[in-house]
């Protein structure tokens, strides 16, 4: 499994609201995004999600 630097993928991009994958563990893909503003609450039925929060808070 490779390792992925968070804080270098995230400096790749300024866009808001756009995932960026950055890697894959077993059938899942791992994404990234930048948020701002306010989080619309919305669910996909047949994956798991998990928010890591970097930097700021997120009120879900």
């Amino acid at each position: 499994m490779d390792k992925v630097n968070i804080a270098e993928k995230l400096a790749r991009f300024d866009e808001h609201w756009s995932p960026r994958i950055v890697g894959q563990v077993n059938d899942f893909h791992v994404k990234l995004a930048k948020l701002e503003g306010e989080f619309v609450w919305h669910h996909h039925a047949e994956q798991d999600e998990l928010f890591l929060v970097v930097s700021g808070s997120l009120v879900i």
